[in-house]
């Protein structure tokens, strides 16, 4: 072999060696590079959470409102060794976390979970670090167990629940009610469970979550173009109701102090606009917290003014007097023998707690609350007027309040009315069974001319986009004529003046209405606990309110009697509303 043979077969040898290193090396970067750097999908979706709407009291407070709660993850492996420290005393700074709370969370290896429970403005701050950490180069690329390299991750931020948050306590419980958590795939929503949370649960909840699909830059975030797709989200209505919470607390005030004083079971108020039907005020002494509800909480879940049915007493006495009344079946100036206070009925002896006056009037059975008179003048009713005229006023009827679970009562039929006992025991206010909210919806008839009306609490929907909207209420039904509730106003008012009332009366406003006095029955036997009640209406030359009172379960031992207990706080709620503008003292 020639020398130039020599030299092609080297230059063929070093060229072979060549590509045979090419080829090792192209194979070494196919497998170690290439392979495992499975481009990432660039398209990325985000959920926005739509959140339950608010409730708010007439004068704007918020009451019941959502807070979204977010989930903070990383990955440990993520991060750079050297610079493992910085992250931990940015993130303490950012988050508020103790550093050695963090620092256990990162000791395990993967992605871990460092919170659940992070606010909006924390998760928002957070947000902001995460942009500094990847600008830093705090978070790098590695190489897993299996030699895959896996692309560099910031801090992971995602809505891990919705929050329902009562601002104001026990202030306006269980009107407002209460919520319960739903799980809904990874999300923990509320739901109503109780008052006004449960009855508008439907227009509270909300309706749909926003989404954004998009591709993302190096940051995470979707970069908003013509390419990405966009759902707006639709969080719930607002609910504003018609009492102001600062009245509701000032009434909530006085049954408390009241209470410490009586020591009754509950004491119940309700202030309503007998002409609208909007609710002022209804506020009881059983509230409870909730945000925390206790075992012991539990008796005071209800809102007893409309699930709770009792036998009214002498509340129910002005109104059937004034059914007697609207079908002129007795005449006010006549005189009428009171039997000195004794009625025969049966087996049992009826006796009025006073002594009629030596001439009585009929209108003084209502002045002094006569169970005598109520008896007499009741014959002159036949089973089934009387029947229709308690139901004429709603009573054994839902009012259409807008809270859950209301009760409707119940009045003895027209067959037992026919009866000598039920109608009598039924003319004072025993033998059937009212609620709360219907007797301070009855009484509203004679402040407003004869119409009954249907209490509510809300005032206006607001949807999302502002718009503002007004539930509709069914139309007012006509009870008694106008001439007979004026004349009704009249005789009450007088009750208040010189009658049983008298504890009612505040000087400069015109008052009327009507005590109660009741044993609770148990067990079919009438123990030692009572019932006292006041309804009535106060009005100065532009506005009228009616007030209900009943303090429930009052000790015979202690003041029980409705003019010793409830009328004195119908006094005070009265001088509350004078004093907050919403009743103006003539001169």
């Amino acid at each position: 072999m020639d020398e130039r043979s020599r030299k092609s077969e080297k230059v063929l040898l070093v060229f072979l060696v060549l590509v045979l290193c090419f080829g090792i090396f192209a194979i070494i970067v196919y497998t170690k590079i290439i392979i495992p750097r499975k481009i990432p999908t660039l398209i990325v979706t985000k959920t926005d959470v739509a959140t339950r709407g608010s409730i708010y009291s007439q004068d704007g407070f918020d009451l019941a409102s959502s807070k979204k709660l977010y989930k903070v993850s990383v990955n440990t492996e993520s991060i750079d060794p050297d610079k493992k420290q910085l992250f931990v005393n940015l993130f303490s700074i950012y988050s508020d976390i103790p550093k050695p709370i963090i620092l256990e969370k990162i000791s395990q290896k993967g992605y871990i979970v460092i919170s659940y429970n992070i606010s909006p403005n924390t998760a928002a701050n957070l947000r902001e670090l995460n942009s500094k950490l990847l600008a830093y180069d705090v978070f790098r690329e590695y190489e897993d167990k299996n030699g895959r390299i896996v692309q560099k991750m910031g801090i992971g931020i995602e809505v891990s629940g919705v929050s329902r948050i009562y601002t104001y306590g026990n202030i306006l419980e269980p009107v407002i009610g209460y919520t319960k958590k739903v799980e809904n795939g990874r999300i923990t929503t509320t739901e109503g469970v109780k008052g006004i949370e449960k009855y508008r649960d439907g227009i509270l909840s909300p309706k749909q979550d926003g989404k954004l699909e998009g591709k993302r830059d190096i940051g995470f975030n979707i970069i908003q173009n013509k390419d990405s797709k966009y759902k707006a989200r639709q969080d719930g209505f607002d609910v504003q109701l018609s009492i102001p919470l600062k009245l509701q607390k000032r009434v909530e005030e006085i049954l408390d102090n009241a209470n410490e004083k009586y020591k009754s079971k509950e004491i119940v108020v309700g202030i309503i606009n007998p002409k609208t039907g909007e609710i002022l005020s209804l506020a009881t002494t059983k509230r409870f917290d909730p945000k925390n509800i206790k075992k012991t909480d539990y008796s005071s879940l209800n809102v007893d003014a409309i699930e709770t049915s009792y036998e009214p007493g002498s509340t129910i006495k002005p109104i059937v007097y004034s059914i007697l009344l609207d079908k002129n079946l007795i005449n006010p100036l006549q005189s009428i023998d009171l039997n000195k206070g004794v009625y025969k009925l049966g087996k049992y002896t009826i006796r009025d707690d006073t002594i009629p006056l030596k001439n009585p009037i009929i209108e003084d059975i209502l002045i002094r609350s006569s169970n005598v008179g109520m008896i007499k003048i009741t014959q002159r009713l036949s089973g089934k007027e009387f029947y229709d005229g308690l139901k004429s006023f709603g009573l054994s009827e839902n009012t259409g309040i807008d809270l859950p679970y209301e009760k409707n009562g119940l009045i003895p039929s027209v067959r037992l009315l026919s009866g000598e006992t039920y109608k009598a025991s039924a003319s004072y206010g025993y033998g059937l069974r009212t609620t709360f909210i219907q007797l301070l919806r009855a009484y509203s008839v004679f402040a407003n001319g004869g119409y009954l009306i249907t209490p509510h609490l809300t005032q206006n929907l607001k949807a999302p986009n502002g718009d503002i909207y007004i539930p509709k209420l069914p139309p007012n039904r006509q009870v008694i004529s106008s001439a007979t509730a004026k004349k009704m106003q009249d005789t009450l008012i007088k009750v208040v003046n010189v009658g049983t009332g008298k504890p009612a009366k505040v000087d400069g406003l015109i008052v009327g209405g009507k005590t109660g006095t009741a044993r609770i029955a148990k067990q079919g036997k009438y123990d030692s606990l009572y019932n006292g009640s006041f309804f009535g209406f106060v009005r100065d030359s532009e506005n009228i309110y009616t007030i209900g009172v009943v303090a429930f379960g009052s000790h015979q031992n202690e003041d029980y009697y409705g003019g010793k207990t409830a009328a004195p706080i119908f006094k005070e709620i009265v001088e509350l509303l004078k004093s907050q503008g919403y009743l103006k003292v003539s001169k």
